[in-house]
């Protein structure tokens, strides 16, 4: 399924020194997942640290954000 990311997303991801390749793997296979009020949040356990990305899913998965836990 197509991946696009919204504007807030990419800052978010630059910022926080994300990689896009780690936001993916978190989507497609994550450690954890979770679903509330029609978003999902998905955790994955990267490098000794822990990624959420948090995404719909429509047509395409829309990424909102990302951020280290």
């Amino acid at each position: 399924m197509e991946i696009r990311y919204t504007f807030h997303a990419k800052l978010m991801i630059k910022e926080r020194k994300i990689e896009q390749v780690w936001v993916e793997e978190t989507i497609n296979s994550p450690n954890k997942s979770e679903r509330e009020l029609g978003k999902y949040y998905a955790r994955k356990k990267l490098n000794g640290k822990s990624i959420e990305v948090v995404y719909t899913k429509e047509k395409y998965i829309k990424v909102i954000t990302s951020y280290w836990i």
